[in-house]
């Protein structure tokens, strides 16, 4: 029987590459589920019962786990994302340094000039407030953009690399585990050589009893014994089938039939009976049936 680790061991390469190729989790979990879906039409087809709702069970827990890549991945490149564009925001190039040096400089100049004028025209104190004013509003609009690049900067397009090596080393494992566990499931085989009569002890009795009748040559013991057999057969869902030619259904195709040497006879008579458990039959009858009979 070939197992999952065996079936997905033949795939593995190819499957690695599609992996390769994918741009987000989405993807690879689709192709990871795709290709349990395969494997599972693949192995399941030689299980018995038992082993079929054992494999199918863990391939469905495992096609679930798989399913939880996603989320998980997708927030860690968000945030790391996030990070980093909130890092480089913080950080001013040389060109906007230069530039605000200049635009202080020139303030300061201004400023000069207005306050010597303040002795002889009184109006330059309005100037300098207006200018006082401006580089309060500057600074106001420095901070508040400030504040607004330390913000966190959603990335709605990551693209996520996954790792397929460490993924599918994973997955190989958690398929030679179902492997382990369905294995054990599987029935044991009874020997050919093997009758199995040890397991029922009603039986072993009663052939017991009928061999120490047999050894006290006593017939009526064993006649009375034998009548014993239609309850144990019946315990095991057996029923004895006598043919009854006069009654519907008489069941003549469970029997095989041997013509009476004696011509004169006229009744059917069972040497052995059918054995039938439910609507199979176990064991044909024999019946000797009368000369001169047509069926």
């Amino acid at each position: 029987m070939k197992t999952l680790f065996t079936l997905f061991s033949k795939e593995r390469s190819e499957l690695e590459a599609e992996i390769d190729q994918a741009t987000n989790p989405e993807q690879v979990v689709k192709l990871v589920q795709t290709r349990l879906d395969n494997l599972e039409r693949s192995y399941i087809g030689k299980l018995n019962v038992a082993q079929v709702r054992l494999a199918s069970l863990f391939l469905d827990t495992l096609r679930q786990s798989i399913g939880t890549l996603t989320a998980a991945n997708e927030a860690r490149v968000e945030k790391l994302e996030s990070q980093k564009a909130t890092d480089q925001a913080k950080r001013p190039s040389p060109k906007t340094l230069l530039l605000k040096i200049l635009q202080g400089l020139l303030c300061l100049g201004i400023l000069d000039s207005l306050f010597s004028l303040t002795s002889d025209a009184p109006g330059a104190w309005m100037d300098i407030l207006l200018v006082l004013l401006l580089v309060g509003l500057e600074v106001v609009f420095q901070l508040d953009k400030r504040d607004r690049t330390q913000e966190p900067v959603e990335v709605p397009h990551s693209i996520v690399q996954v790792d397929s090596k460490v993924l599918l080393d994973n997955l190989a494992e958690a398929l030679s585990t179902i492997d382990l566990a369905v294995a054990s499931a599987e029935e044991v085989k009874k020997s050919p050589e093997s009758s199995g009569i040890e397991e029922q002890p009603e039986l072993l009795n009663l052939v017991q009893r009928l061999m120490g009748a047999s050894f006290l040559e006593k017939p009526q013991m064993a006649l009375e014994l034998t009548k014993l057999l239609p309850q144990i057969l019946m315990e095991q869902g057996i029923q004895s089938r006598i043919y009854q030619p006069d009654y519907e259904p008489s069941y003549r195709e469970y029997f095989d039939f041997e013509p009476s040497i004696d011509p004169a006879a006229q009744d059917y008579v069972t040497i052995t009976p059918a054995l039938v458990k439910g609507d199979r039959l176990l064991r044909r009858g024999r019946v000797i049936e009368p000369a001169y009979s047509s069926k």
